[in-house]
């Protein structure tokens, strides 16, 4: 092959590279040092989150958060300012009313509570790009809540873990609003531990769950992989991966 050709071919891959991890991606570094589950939607980058967000659902395709022990010291006022993300144009967005008299939460991917040490965190907490349509009671107020707890009671043990929450779709799409905002079938939560190289994963579905039943939705990283279309921790090397990725978890951590 010419070394000119050969030059050009190198010159092509580097620049599809930056294009690729560009952006958002470059300025929410924190949260992607594992690589991101996928490029696919629109990536906005928070204070406190990194998502992608899905034009035609219009919901999270996935949120991943960082949190601290640090971090958890603060203890700010939640906010509670829902409302629609003036990043993503109209019609490509979820609405304040689209889930009005739905039946369904504005449920948080990156919750409220994990933002309370900074004000702008939490304010950008409360977008409905952070948010999917989710069973209230016994699910977004019961055991997806308690879930929630326990990761923040694990951070402050262990001291610091990346976070990925996001929905799961299956069967025949449910949507509500005029905005047809996806009603998920499931939600996932995959969690790492980056000192230990620890993965726990869970997918609940989206209805009323009795919490004492969590350890039932216990799963494989690779499950949550398999039902998304997803891919976590990319930047690992592939037999990293496969390590943490690939065993069902005994049990929650303790």
């Amino acid at each position: 092959m010419p070394r000119n050709t050969l030059l050009n071919i190198v010159f092509l891959v580097l620049l599809s590279a930056v294009s690729a991890f560009g952006g958002p991606v470059e300025e929410c570094q924190e949260f992607a040092a594992y690589g991101v589950p996928g490029q696919s939607g629109d990536i906005l980058c928070r204070k406190g989150y990194l998502l992608s967000h899905d034009a035609l659902k219009k919901t999270p395709v996935w949120v991943v958060e960082r949190m601290t022990r640090e971090r958890l010291k603060a203890k700010l006022k939640r906010a509670n300012n829902f409302r629609p993300d003036a990043d993503l144009p109209k019609g490509e967005r979820a609405e304040l009313s689209d889930y009005r008299g739905s039946g369904y939460d504005r449920g948080h991917m990156a919750p409220a509570a994990d933002m309370a040490w900074d004000e702008q965190a939490m304010s950008e907490s409360f977008y409905l790009s952070n948010m999917v349509p989710q069973a209230g009671e016994g699910m977004n107020r019961g055991i997806w809540a308690d879930l929630e707890g326990k990761v923040r009671k694990w951070v402050e043990k262990r001291g610091e873990l990346y976070i990925y929450s996001g929905p799961v779709y299956s069967g025949a799409l449910k949507t509500i609003g005029r905005n047809h905002v996806a009603v998920p079938s499931a939600l996932y939560k995959v969690i790492l531990d980056p000192a230990r190289h620890e993965a726990l994963a869970l997918i609940m579905p989206n209805e009323a769950l009795d919490t004492r039943d969590m350890p039932k939705y216990l799963v494989p990283v690779r499950e949550v992989e398999r039902q998304t279309g997803l891919d976590f921790f990319s930047a690992l090397p592939r037999e990293e991966q496969d390590r943490i990725e690939t065993p069902a978890p005994a049990a929650l951590w303790q």
